[in-house]
């Protein structure tokens, strides 16, 4: 199991395939698989701050197609949540998102919440276009965030 999680690791080496690596893992992150991205955007534009709006819009496209891809999961989701339909906090979140509607996926930025967050909304079978309009300026806006105030804080020249 080492072998290929190093092989996998010096395949999507920063410096020798940069923004493909931004797009995977920040795709793989807006699953419901607990990973960050912001270091390998700030990783990159590190090591080539040229590419800061590249790894930003990147990033960007990445992470709100996984949440797309929750989102569908979430859509195909009815039977698994079905179980907890009743319980009290399941019945106060259903009507939460469906009294914002898809303007609650701008939250889909945010730790440990957001990637449910789209899930639920496909569950509820909320609006996938507007729901991923909205994905994507939440996400862009963390992205933009996170590195700008990364780059600050270090002092790498853009």
């Amino acid at each position: 199991m080492e072998a290929w999680l190093e092989q996998l690791l010096v395949m999507l080496a920063l410096p020798k395939f940069g923004l493909s690596t931004v797009f995977v893992v920040s795709f793989v992150s807006a699953t419901l698989l607990p990973l960050g991205s912001e270091p390998a955007v700030f990783g990159l534009v590190t090591l080539n701050p040229a590419l800061f709006w590249s790894a930003i819009l990147v990033a960007t496209a990445g992470n709100t197609l996984g949440g797309a891809l929750t989102w569908a999961m979430g859509l195909a989701s009815h039977q698994v949540v079905d179980r907890y339909q009743h319980s009290r906090h399941h019945l106060r979140a259903l009507d939460w998102l469906e009294r914002i509607g898809p303007k609650a996926c701008l939250l889909s930025w945010l730790p440990i919440v957001g990637d449910p967050l789209c899930a639920v909304a496909g569950w509820l079978k909320l609006p996938f276009w507007p729901c991923l309009a909205y994905m994507a300026i939440g996400k862009f806006a963390r992205y933009l965030t996170m590195t700008a105030a990364l780059v600050g804080m270090f002092g790498t020249r853009i």
